[in-house]
């Protein structure tokens, strides 16, 4: 097999000593590359722009910024520069995971989300997803802001390994919600009142959730906009056309959480039954009423978050637990994942509507596939992210591959697929002029991946260096790093 082969003269690695100063020792430890100068040579080149693959290229990075890209034939590599003799591999922009929690569902049970706990995974899920080649999360909803704030300045300063985080204010819920860790707004005034204290503390925009009323919701959004900060939302409530006519910026999860199509859907009120994912499952996405609030969203620039990992936790037979997955598990953390999922397909979950052949969840997964293709098809801003939520199935890293994996399922090419799972989201965030694809003047944010992912998309879990602003980071000790850890810390 042929190894990465790294290259670097004595006096860039003096160099590279006095620039990596700024990491802190626990940092340095996963650090691979860290030259002023870098040239990735020899390289398949999947830019995130959408366009096909292009091979044997050339990526110049000096001092954390794209310098320049070209065919390796003719690229002038300066003397002294660190190079990687990267034959066989690709190089992808670094993933911008658009709903990347640093929670992690403690006891929960498929029948009983009432019960459902959360912890924060503060040491373990911003290595796993560095590791995994994401490189910018946006967080989309903080049970402990504080932490997630905390987090976002240590990884800031060079103390943690990280993804950059852009921090999600802590949901913005109703009264009657499922969720004791999360605040009921007592109405519009509070509403107003946790937008402003919390972009106070320097979060970055707000998630709407299931119970929050119209005026509630309405409130938040003019609140946040004057602040300059987005809205999303995970909704039931309120259905995806009136969410847009108050102003929302984004959509999470996308067809299958849009309780207006519902016919036992009551104004103002969330309440879920069994029967939901039977009727989405039988929906018509390409003409009718789902299309007319597909176009209603693009007209009104609403984005749209997909996150396919999170739902096909659920599917019977889906996903194949990897081996990777259950080692970063603590014990505990492990067995809740497999007794969930042989829950998924007993007698009693079946009579719930969850289970065997009886489950609806895989109709309605292939409907959200089906959904999210119509969206793009029609113009609509598609965003991807892992949402380490449900049965704890969903690990931050593995689940933003398996997202883009599950992007090609639904139909999109390779390409297409990474260019949702990167440029949109810089698009989204308003930095696609710095990250999202691979251009000359751009931030070094890059994944180096054995194999071919733009004919085998499977090759994406394949991550061996993650380059954040020119610095690349060892994806194997990441891991290593945090086995047996996720569920407690």
């Amino acid at each position: 097999m042929k190894k990465l082969v790294i290259v670097l003269s004595v006096s860039l690695f003096v160099a590279t000593l006095c620039r990596s100063q700024t990491l802190s020792p626990t940092v340095r430890a996963f650090v691979k590359v860290d030259a002023p100068v870098t040239a990735l040579t020899h390289v398949r080149l999947i830019d995130g722009t959408g366009a096909a693959a292009r091979e044997d290229q050339t990526i110049l990075l000096s001092h954390g910024k794209i310098d320049s890209v070209g065919d390796a034939a003719s690229a002038n590599v300066p003397t002294g520069a660190g190079v990687l003799d990267l034959h066989g591999y690709t190089v992808i922009p670094g993933l911008v995971g658009m709903h990347d929690h640093l929670v992690y569902p403690v006891g929960t049970r498929p029948q009983d989300l009432r019960n459902a706990l959360y912890g924060e995974m503060a040491f373990s899920f911003p290595r796993l997803y560095l590791a995994g080649g994401v490189t910018t999360i946006r967080t989309t909803g903080a049970l402990e802001p504080y932490t997630d704030l905390e987090v976002r300045k240590a990884v800031d300063n060079g103390e943690m390994p990280g993804p950059k985080i852009h921090v999600t204010g802590p949901f913005l819920e109703g009264k009657g919600t499922w969720a004791i860790q999360m605040h009921q707004l007592a109405g519009p005034e509070d509403a107003i009142k946790t937008v402003d204290f919390w972009i106070s503390q320097g979060v970055d925009d707000f998630k709407i959730y299931n119970f929050i009323t119209s005026d509630e919701l309405a409130a938040a959004i003019k609140a946040a906009h004057k602040a300059g900060a987005k809205v999303t939302g995970h909704l039931c409530s309120i259905g995806f056309r009136e969410a847009a006519a108050l102003g929302i910026d984004d959509l999470e999860h996308g067809l299958i959480t849009d309780t207006e199509f519902l016919p036992w859907k009551k104004p103002g009120v969330c309440k879920k039954t069994p029967q939901d994912l039977d009727y989405y499952g039988k929906l018509e996405v390409r003409t009718g009423p789902v299309r007319d609030m597909i176009l209603d969203l693009v007209q009104r620039h609403v984005a749209v978050t997909s996150t396919l990992p999170v739902f096909e936790m659920y599917v019977p037979g889906r996903p194949t637990i990897q081996q990777r997955l259950l080692e970063v598990l603590t014990p505990d953390a492990r067995n809740a994942l497999l007794a969930n999922k042989v829950a998924l397909s007993d007698t009693a979950a079946i009579r719930r509507g969850y289970g065997s052949e009886a489950s609806p969840w895989l109709a309605a997964l292939k409907k959200e596939m089906e959904f999210e293709r119509a969206f793009v098809k029609a113009g609509g801003l598609l965003l991807a992210g892992a949402d380490t939520s449900g049965i704890g199935g969903v690990v931050a890293g593995f689940a933003d591959q398996r997202e883009v994996e599950l992007l090609v399922e639904a139909g999109f090419t390779p390409v297409e697929a990474i260019h949702i799972a990167t440029a949109n989201g810089a698009q989204y965030l308003g930095e696609l002029d710095h990250i999202g694809t691979i251009a000359p003047g751009k931030q070094a944010d890059l994944v180096v991946i054995k194999g071919d992912p733009s004919k085998n998309i499977e090759d994406i879990e394949r991550v061996e260096i993650v380059f954040k602003e020119g610095i690349g980071y060892d994806s194997a000790k990441l891991i290593d790093s945090v086995r047996g850890v996720v569920g407690s810390r």
